[in-house]
Parts: structure tokens; C-alpha cells; sequence
């Protein structure tokens, strides 16, 4: 490819098919861990921004031989950066406690700019950074799980019956398990009855231990008197 402006078929289908398999690699561990933007997604979003990418170079090669006619291959490309933007956004959400899904609008992001370097033929730059997005996405989640999981606050909510002392004796099993209590709220369920036999909902938000054993500690919140159901977030 000596004129800067003109690439063969070979060299097209070379890098719309190395953007499926780059992309498909980050998005394979997307899709593992069960995230909204999976396999497909961040093949067909990295398919599509080397698309753009070769449109940009060479799809108008043809104008470049006017006279008077400067040419910008990045322009059109940059706009992928911005638009990818809107895709990453609905992965996002705010469920009221914690937000959930950055690393998938990242990965996107990370995704669309490999694509990118693809199309333009930065064969080495785009490898590299899928290398490194994976090494991000599978090593460090590993490491965030095993060394960082304790750091981070767990929300827990208990249906009980409205009972005396219960505050207390739940207050007594998270702290006997080396618990930090954030925040907690209490509200009586809609429904649940007259007093005698009115249920109510409490919401905690509880920064674990380091070596608490999950499994065990909800069947101790279970084994308390008046509650009937445990769930962990």
C-alpha cells in the first residue's frame, strides 16, 4: 500500500476481522460476569469503529486527488469517541445504594478505541491494549475480590416480625462477625396486618469482615426469632 490513501481487500477484511476477535475477547469476559454489554456488544462496537475508521481513511480517496482538497482522516473518527458515549450510559445504573456498571461503559470505551487504532492499521497499539484491558478486567478482578472485596459496603434486608429487641440481637450477630453497620432503615411492609402480627423490613447497609463466612452468617440472622427472610446484595 505505497498511496497513503488506498487499501486492498485483503488488508480491509485483515482489520474487520481482527476487530471481531479483539473485541470479542474483552467482551467474552463481559459477558461471563453477566453484564449487560456482552460478547456481541463489544464485537459489533468494535467492528463498527474500524468500520468508521476505514471510511475515514479511505472511503473518500477519490476527493483527495482534487485540487484544493485537504483531507481529515481523524474527524470523522473522533466522533466515535463522543458518540460511543450514549451506549456506555445505558450500561450505567443507579440502583439507590451503589452504581453499577462503569467497567462495562469503560470497556466500551476501551473497545471503540481499539477498533479505531485497527482501522487505521496501529496493528500493535490495538493489540496491546486489548492485552492490557484483559489483564485489567480478569487479573485485577481477582486480585479487587480477594484483597479489596472487604472494603466495600453490602447491603443486606431482613423481613421479620416486628418483635422487641430484635434491632439488638441483629446488631449483636454482625458485630460478633466483626461487621461495621453503615446505615440501617426500618419500614413495616404494606400489608402485614394488624399489630400482633405486623411484618416489618430492614434495610442495612454493612461493611463486611475481611474472613466473614457469608453462608454462615445468614443462617445465624435466620436463627433469630422473627425473622423469616435474609437476602444479601
Amino acid at each position: 500500500m505505497n498511496d497513503p490513501w488506498t487499501i486492498d481487500l485483503f488488508h480491509i477484511t485483515l482489520r474487520l476481522l481482527l476487530s471481531m476477535l479483539l473485541g470479542g475477547l474483552i467482551g467474552f469476559e463481559r459477558e461471563q460476569s453477566s453484564r449487560a454489554a456482552g460478547l456481541r456488544t463489544h464485537m459489533l462496537v468494535c467492528l463498527g469503529s474500524t468500520l468508521i475508521m476505514l471510511l475515514s481513511m479511505y472511503g473518500f480517496a477519490d476527493f483527495s486527488r482534487l485540487d484544493h482538497v485537504q483531507r481529515d482522516p481523524a474527524r470523522l473518527a473522533a466522533q466515535v469517541i463522543s458518540g460511543i458515549g450514549f451506549l456506555g450510559a445505558g450500561t450505567i445504573l443507579y440502583t439507590g445504594k451503589a452504581i453499577t456498571g462503569l467497567t462495562t461503559a469503560a470497556s466500551l470505551w476501551v473497545v471503540a478505541a481499539i477498533g479505531l487504532a485497527i482501522g487505521a492499521g496501529f496493528y500493535y497499539a490495538a493489540g496491546l491494549a486489548c492485552l492490557f484491558a484483559l489483564i485489567s478486567l480478569f487479573g485485577l478482578h481477582v486480585v479487587e475480590k480477594r484483597y479489596m472485596a472487604h472494603k466495600k459496603t453490602r447491603s443486606i434486608r431482613l423481613e421479620a416480625a416486628d418483635l422487641p429487641s430484635l434491632l439488638g440481637k441483629v446488631s449483636h450477630v454482625l458485630a460478633s462477625k466483626g461487621c461495621d453497620i453503615k446505615k440501617w432503615s426500618v419500614e413495616e411492609m404494606p400489608g402485614s396486618g394488624d399489630e400482633a402480627s405486623r411484618m416489618i423490613q430492614i434495610k442495612l447497609e454493612v461493611r463486611l469482615a475481611k474472613q466473614m463466612h457469608t453462608p454462615q452468617t445468614v443462617e445465624e440472622l435466620l436463627a433469630i426469632e422473627g425473622i423469616k427472610a435474609v437476602s444479601m446484595e
